[in-house]
Formats: C-alpha cells, sequence, structure tokens
C-alpha cells in the first residue's frame, strides 16, 4: 500500500466514524458541513472554548444543547475531533484533508459531502473572520468566490471518468484552499526555544 493509499484510508475511516456518531445520535444534517464549518472558523483564525464548540456540535446536529453533557460519547469524540483538526491544519506536511467519503460512495453521494463542506467552511469562515474577509489578499477572496460557486453546484453528477477527475480535482483545489485561509488569518506559532528574550 502507497504512502497515498494509507492516508485515503484513514481520511475514509475517520468519515465513517464521524457518519456513524451522527446516526448514533440520529442527526438530520451531513457530518462533512460541521467539519467544514469548524475548518472555516480554525481557518479564519479563530479557537472556540469547548463548551462552545459542543454548542455548535448540538446545533448542527439539530440536538438539544444538553446533548453533550448527556452523552459522554459525542462530547469525548467531538473534543478530539477538534483537536485532530487543529493539528492537521497546522501541519508542515500539509496531511490536512476535508471530511469526505471515500470512491466506494456514489459520485453524487460524494459531490454531495463536498458541497455541504464547502458550504459548512464559508459558514465558519464568515463567522470568524466578518468583515475582515473584504481585506483579505485578492487570491484569498477569489478562492472564497470560487468556494461558493462550489457550494451552488448540483449534486446530480453521472458516474463518467471525465466527472471522476474534476471531483478530484474540485477536492484537492479545496484542500489546498483551506490551508491557504489558514495560512492567511494563522501567524505561525514560535517554536518554545525561540521565546522572546529581553534586550
Amino acid at each position: 500500500m502507497s504512502e497515498t493509499d494509507t492516508a485515503s484510508a484513514a481520511h475514509a475511516a475517520e468519515f465513517e466514524r464521524w457518519a456513524n456518531v451522527f446516526t448514533a445520535h440520529k442527526a438530520f444534517s451531513h457530518p462533512s458541513e460541521l467539519h467544514g464549518a469548524l475548518c472555516g472558523r480554525l481557518a479564519a483564525g479563530s479557537r472556540i472554548e469547548e463548551d462552545e464548540w459542543l454548542a455548535m456540535v448540538c446545533e448542527h446536529m439539530g440536538l438539544p444543547e444538553s446533548a453533550a453533557a448527556e452523552a459522554d460519547d459525542l462530547s469525548v469524540f467531538m473534543n478530539e475531533a477538534y483537536e485532530r483538526v487543529l493539528v492537521f491544519l497546522k501541519s508542515a506536511d500539509m496531511s490536512f484533508h476535508p471530511l469526505l467519503p471515500d470512491d466506494d460512495y456514489a459520485i453524487d453521494q460524494r459531490l454531495e459531502a463536498l458541497v455541504a463542506w464547502v458550504r459548512g467552511f464559508l459558514e465558519g469562515m464568515a463567522l470568524s473572520a466578518g468583515e475582515s474577509l473584504g481585506e483579505a489578499p485578492d487570491e484569498i477572496r477569489e478562492l472564497i468566490e470560487d468556494m461558493v460557486a462550489i457550494s451552488q453546484v448540483s449534486e446530480e453528477q453521472e458516474s463518467d471518468q471525465e466527472s471522476e477527475q474534476q471531483l478530484v480535482e474540485i477536492t484537492e483545489y479545496i484542500r489546498l484552499g483551506a490551508l491557504a485561509v489558514f495560512t492567511e488569518f494563522n501567524p505561525p506559532e514560535k517554536p518554545a526555544s525561540q521565546a522572546p528574550t529581553l534586550h
């Protein structure tokens, strides 16, 4: 198994874990959308306190706000998910991936997940960055415009070689775009060894 195959198997397993949690809690929304919303908030420079994050989870999943407090499995899973997403976004090896189903799913299901993720990302980014998005560099503004267009794509798609290839290319564009937004709005962290010295 190549490194790419191993990585994509790990991403597919992550999607299944989220999907199982959503099913167990009878959520009416798409796991990709919540993941996108979290990525959008973090990429635009926000960090979310645990209680606010769990309230956001419940709202997205259509659960009463007390659900996360009452269901330990949900709060543990979502808090770990939050940490994992942040680690991947910060990672120098660019191993971050949107939460999407793998190729075993029909193309329209994969497109639906991608559109849901992009919608969530835009929503999260708008919540965090607000008006500062208007002052972002041109390439970031163009990227956001592209994402808005992608979020409005029809989810009915014939499965053929060309559509598959387009979906792969759009997914990669979104992945790199999310990392570009994160780099733009999150100053690099100084290594602990380089703490500022007093002069």
